[in-house]
């Protein structure tokens, strides 16, 4: 299954490696295809490669820390 989601990450998470602690712990292959990040916020469009199950708790396990994500349909790089 791959996904296209788009992030935006609170200010105490921007300096945190939820991308690669999801990606190890759900044997995800994250693909960043976008990305903003300022000292207040950050904002990323990625795709994730994975089986349905695995990317579905890695996508579960973001919005649990606090990260909103947005499933994101059509051209990515608009």
């Amino acid at each position: 299954m791959k996904a296209r989601i788009k992030l935006t990450f609170p200010q105490d998470l921007i300096k945190e490696p939820v991308i690669f602690n999801m990606a190890k712990k759900y044997d995800v292959m994250p693909n960043i295809r976008r990305a903003r990040v300022t000292e207040t916020i950050g904002e990323m469009v990625l795709e994730l490669d994975g089986s349905d199950e695995n990317v579905e708790k890695g996508i579960e396990s973001l919005r649990q820390q606090g990260i909103d994500v947005e499933l994101v349909e059509g051209d990515i790089l608009e």
